[in-house]
């Protein structure tokens, strides 16, 4: 059986060394990922970050998670508050999710219409669908910190439309997702392999696959 061997650029040179930053990127910039915004009050003030690293963990207890790196203004905030708000960016709100991955930007200015629950979080009003939950854990990873949440609520103001098409972030560009860039079938509800929240499939609990 024939084999193919890993450029030297994509591997690490022994088993001591870390693969190399350039290489880790360059995977990861050809992986597509869904693009959410999350805001919270912080000590100074509200706080709003777009973070392309969003992913359900679980359904029961229905848990979601996302990195909130050390080099974004707006991670103290997030790290230091008890709730927050994920917006989950469609087509409609691309431009919510360009101004919160802009450095030094007023992401509350007033030019992004906002508001706040009667419970106190700040929210944007653009996104149609939005999570409000709770911190319960957070963990250190890298220069990086996972932040684990409760989903407590579903907030949507809005029925879906066209510009409610979903955004993903891939090789540092925005794109939409439509019908035409369907390929294959949809599992089927009820089937065995059908793929439940985490993305593990039932059947084989096999694994499914920051701005």
């Amino acid at each position: 059986m024939s084999t193919v061997e890993t450029p030297m650029w994509l591997r690490a040179t022994s088993a001591d060394e870390d693969l190399s930053p350039d290489a880790f990127k360059a995977v990861f910039r050809d992986h597509p990922a869904g693009v959410a915004v999350v805001t919270a009050q912080g000590g100074d003030g509200p706080v709003a970050m777009t973070v392309s690293s969003l992913f359900s963990v679980s359904a029961v207890p229905p848990l979601l998670a996302f990195s909130a790196s050390a080099l974004s203004s707006g991670t103290p905030g997030i790290l230091g508050a008890e709730f927050l708000m994920i917006h989950m960016v469609d087509e409609a709100s691309l431009p919510l999710a360009q101004v919160c991955a802009t450095s030094g930007a007023d992401r509350f200015s007033g030019e992004l219409p906002w508001a706040r629950l009667a419970t106190g979080e700040p929210y944007f009003l653009q996104p149609a669908v939005r999570i409000r939950g709770q911190v319960v854990r957070c963990v250190d990873a890298g220069s990086s910190t996972i932040v684990i949440v409760r989903a407590l609520e579903v907030i949507s103001n809005a029925v879906p439309t066209a510009a409610s098409r979903p955004v993903v972030y891939h090789d540092r560009s925005w794109h939409v997702l439509s019908d035409d860039s369907r390929v294959g079938e949809s599992p089927r509800k009820g089937t065995a392999g059908r793929v439940a929240a985490g993305g593990a499939s039932e059947a084989g609990k096999g694994s499914a696959g920051d701005c």
